[in-house]
């Protein structure tokens, strides 16, 4: 039995998060995944407690990435495995504040030597040199997707114009290789941004592109590409619609998941929590 609610009554004495004029995809999907951390984290402006070593080291990867995208399209010669190093530790001193919680025979010496190891791998393959022109890196999109919504805002990891098409690029890390499922799963963010991303290169249809980087011992780069239906489009403006009647309804509760729940930055206020 819950005999106290103070977490969540000492969070309620904090002035509310400002106001946004905008939704993100990754707030409808945290609503989509478990209302209750949406409204912890954009209702109540919680902080996150802890967070999981594997998302801090996909962020810092990301950051060397875009150091090595930033300059081709600067025009520089790519940067050594030792600059986008420098770049994947300010990803982790970002995150200085917050406790880090690793895995199982994780460790950040552990981490640091898989980044290498990333990066190289990242250096000698085509990914490293887009097909077509680069427009954007690390591109900030907005606009309308659904009509009487706040407008949707975005960042894409890279977008590319190649000769028959504008290629929207996203990076992951991974454990393993993705499964069918997971590229589809995961194509309904960029589904959404697709959506916003047409003036970069007018009238030439969009394709999406996942480059995964996987954890493994030797390291993979797999590149998934599809392009885009409208039809798929539209189902993401549908799902968006129906969240956010949700959100507008204040329809929060908690969701369990046994995959979500281990990892999640809200535990304890979710214990509290009595309606």
């Amino acid at each position: 039995m819950i005999t106290t609610a103070t977490p969540l009554l000492d969070a309620n004495k904090r002035p509310p998060p400002q106001e946004r004029d905008y939704v993100s995809y990754s707030a409808m999907s945290t609503y989509r995944r478990c209302p209750l951390s949406y409204f912890f984290r954009y209702k109540l402006g919680l902080p996150e407690e802890t967070v999981s070593a594997s998302l801090v080291f996909g962020t810092a990867i990301h950051r060397g990435l875009e150091r090595h995208f930033r300059e081709l399209l600067a025009g520089n010669p790519a940067p050594s495995v030792e600059e986008m190093m420098a770049e994947y530790d300010r990803g982790w001193t970002e995150r200085r504040d917050q406790e880090v919680t690793f895995g199982q025979s994780e460790t950040r010496v552990t981490l640091d030597g898989l980044a290498t190891r990333m990066f190289e791998a990242f250096l000698a393959s085509d990914a490293a040199q887009p097909g077509g022109r680069i427009l954007g890196v690390e591109e900030t999109l907005r606009g309308e997707f659904v009509p009487g919504m706040p407008d949707l805002l975005g960042r894409v990891d890279l977008i590319v114009e190649a000769e028959d098409a504008l290629v929207i690029c996203d990076w992951k890390t991974s454990r393993s290789k993705w499964s069918a499922s997971q590229v589809e799963d995961a194509t309904e963010q960029l589904l959404c941004y697709a959506a916003l991303a047409g003036d970069f290169a007018p009238g030439k249809p969009i394709q999406l592109e996942f480059s995964i980087l996987t954890k493994t011992k030797e390291i993979q780069i797999e590149r998934h590409q599809q392009r885009v239906e409208p039809r798929h489009v539209e189902r993401q403006r549908q799902i968006a619609h129906r969240a956010w009647q949700a959100i507008e309804a204040e329809h929060f509760y908690p969701a369990p998941s046994p995959m979500n729940c281990s990892s999640c930055p809200y535990r304890r206020p979710c214990q509290a929590w009595c309606g």
